[in-house]
């Protein structure tokens, strides 16, 4: 049998009107395409189809199915020779395998999880008609202008002041605390109590394309800072976030039929367009476009217009993720608001009339819209205005059609007023520097990806640095902070991070984990020619930057430190196994959502370089030597640091410890990790 991931990967490819496309010459009529019917003989059109639902209709002969079902039917094929059919049609890879036990109880519990999400989602509904629920979560629903009638459509709630009130319904009801934690609705203290994930926030449940209830998004209204604002579901089973868009459900019906979807930022932003009248609009939900999402969008339409605030932040809010759109050959249009102003104010404060016209006349083709950006930010300097061409060129370079890039790239040179020869030159440059980078990421995918788990691997095949053996000392902590205890802190409990701060919980090692994480934001993607009698040379295998790092500390079984150094380490590579390329992860980081992660990526990619007799000086050296030459010194000097702070705190313990024995092992160690740090520092050409 074919196993039920590359069944889903083949039914989320398949598109109804593609598929039968192949073989009935469809015309579109509203938000559905018609045509003769293949299985019986007319002269008027009564067979439809339906991309939003995903099915065709016959309303003359009655047959009617899904995309594989029509293969069926149309070229007399069983069920899995059809699915093998639109596998080869969308190059897909399949490999029968009979289904086990194992993958019969994943499907079980996969039924499990959504059934105890479900559950949530009508208990925080319920919880709207008690007594809080009303004089709280209902106050601030009538203040935001929201309507019974849309309050129910999109299931909001309310979660309760006590923490365990779902938990304790939840299992009175005979739901399994295993699925309700794995859900992301409730957690476990280490003393085995269940409590809630959500507790005194409005509630605002995700659903999938299929309408299922996947997560959640709470919103507390207490104007405490310390409180987090907003506490989402983590990631599980059911729910990606990459790959989900609020809203979706609701509106799949409406961008189909109007062939154009709308993207805003937030929850609000979708409902009340939605209560309006405006229908055909979802959210990312405060992150950058990914592709899979994208792709979701593409199911129903090819057409994107995104609405974001008027202010600084909406505009560059909009230039994020635009590169994977247009990538992915889909059109773009940017609608920017008044000032002050998101897509929730707009909607209530002016009519459905007024907002479609305004949105009808002031949408703008990306490539114009990012063009009379940047010739603002320009102005009349030569340098900005040549940079700003070669940033157009590489947009335009991104766009897979070639007679819309063509297009853009006569458009953009008038507007230039240069010549197109020569603006063509780069854009056909750059898109082939891409799709040398596309396929060599290919390439480093197939290498990284194990086909028993299906998953991507840190590398263990690397030579370790330095060599293992006994006098290595084990890996820090995470944790680790000398002289200061270990605070356990409950689950619950979620950080709340300051506007833009780069938080250094061990300022010893911050400087090797910053310089670290600066060469892989810098030239991750870039390969390390290492000479054939380095000791880092492997005939036959060429790692990147990216690879290369990863790879020793996955060896020492090692992560950063400092919190902020090892999350935007962790965004990196998430984005690098996504299959984006340098300049794009690094327009991502510089644009987070994340204060957090966009202070660091500013640091280490913008502020860094400030011209200095330093930086000149080394810039006269060719980056692929310094690359070899200063990595692997860096990694040392890492390690170096680590074996020191350990050696530290067993000074600290040896002093304050009063047990012969205990101090005997302790000395052992210290001895251990004194011929480390020596071996390191002989390595590194210390004295």
């Amino acid at each position: 049998m074919i196993p039920q991931e590359t069944v889903n990967k083949i039914l989320d490819a398949a598109q109804i009107v593609d598929v039968v496309g192949d073989f009935v010459t469809l015309k579109k009529r509203g938000a559905n395409h018609i045509a003769c019917c293949p299985f019986h003989n007319e002269k008027t059109p009564s067979f439809s189809v339906s991309a939003s639902k995903g099915i065709y209709k016959c309303f003359g002969c009655g047959k009617s199915g899904t995309a594989v079902g029509f293969v069926m039917e149309h070229e007399n094929m069983s069920y899995t020779e059809a699915l093998k059919y639109l596998a080869k049609k969308y190059h897909i890879e399949v490999v029968e395998k009979e289904e086990t036990a194992e993958e019969i109880a994943r499907k079980q519990r996969h039924e499990s999880l959504l059934l105890a999400s479900e559950y949530a989602g009508k208990f925080f509904q319920d919880s709207l008609d008690t007594p809080d629920g009303q004089v709280i979560a209902m106050q601030y629903f009538r203040k935001r202008g929201l309507e019974d009638e849309t309050i129910r459509r999109f299931g909001l709630g309310w979660a309760p002041v006590s923490r365990r009130a779902l938990s304790e319904a939840a299992r009175a009801a005979g739901y399994k605390e295993e699925f309700l934690i794995d859900a992301g609705v409730c957690l476990k203290y280490d003393d085995g109590k269940l409590v809630d994930r959500f507790f005194d926030r409005v509630m605002f449940p995700v659903h999938s394309v299929s309408g299922r209830i996947i997560a959640f998004g709470g919103r507390t209204l207490r104007t405490d800072k310390s409180v987090a604002k907003y506490i989402n579901s983590p990631e599980s089973e059911i729910y990606v976030k990459s790959k989900s868009l609020y809203g979706i459900y609701f509106a799949k019906n409406e961008i189909s039929r109007q062939d154009k979807c709308i993207l805003v930022e937030g929850y609000l932003d979708v409902i009340s367009m939605h209560q309006l009248g405006i229908r055909n609009v979802v959210a990312s939900s405060g992150t950058s476009l990914t592709v899979e999402q994208i792709r979701l969008i593409r199911k129903f339409t090819n057409n994107i217009t995104i609405i974001y605030d008027g202010d600084g932040a909406g505009i560059k809010a909009a230039l994020r993720g635009i590169g994977l759109v247009l990538k992915e050959g889909m059109n773009v249009k940017v609608v920017l608001l008044p000032d002050g102003q998101d897509p929730d104010d707009f909607s209530r404060r002016n009519s459905l009339e007024e907002v479609r016209d305004y949105i009808a006349r002031n949408e703008q083709d990306f490539i114009g819209f990012k063009t009379e950006l940047l010739l603002d930010e320009a102005g009349n300097d030569p340098l900005k205005r040549a940079g700003l061409i070669n940033d157009i060129a590489d947009t335009i370079a991104l766009i897979p059609d070639a007679i819309v890039r063509s297009v853009y790239t006569h458009s953009s040179a008038e507007r230039f007023e240069m010549d197109e020869r020569i603006l063509a030159e780069r854009v056909n440059k750059t898109r082939s520097e891409m799709l040398i980078a596309d396929q060599r990421q290919k390439e480093r995918e197939e290498k990284r990806f194990n086909t028993n788990t299906g998953q991507y691997q840190r590398r263990q095949d690397y030579q370790t640095l330095p060599p293992s053996g006994d006098d290595v000392p084990p890996p820090m902590p995470d944790d680790y902070y000398p002289g200061e205890p270990v605070v356990e802190v409950p689950e619950f409990q979620i950080p709340v991070l300051q506007e833009g701060p780069i938080v250094v919980n061990e300022p010893y090692l911050a400087p090797c984990e910053r310089e670290l994480l600066g060469f892989i934001l810098e030239e991750g993607c870039t390969d390390l020619q290492f000479d054939v009698d380095s000791k880092y040379y492997i005939e036959g295998e060429v790692l990147n930057v990216a690879e290369f790092i990863d790879g020793i500390l996955a060896d020492d079984d090692a992560d950063f430190v400092n919190q902020s150094f090892r999350r935007v380490y962790q965004e990196y590579f998430q984005m690098y196994d996504e299959g984006l390329t340098q300049q794009q992860i690094q327009t991502r980081l510089l644009n987070s959502m994340d204060a957090e992660i966009a202070a660091v990526a500013r640091e280490l990619l913008i502020e860094k370089y400030q011209i200095t007799v330093k930086s000149y000086e080394q810039s006269l050296t060719a980056t692929s030597t310094k690359l070899v030459q200063f990595i692997p010194k860096a990694l040392l000097a890492y390690q170096c640091k680590k074996v020191e702070l350990l050696l530290k705190d067993l000074t600290t313990q040896l002093a304050v410890e009063s047990d012969p024995e205990r101090q005997v092992e302790i000395l052992a160690k210290i001895g251990e990790y004194n011929k480390a740090r020596t071996r390191l520092n002989n390595e590194l050409g210390r004295v």
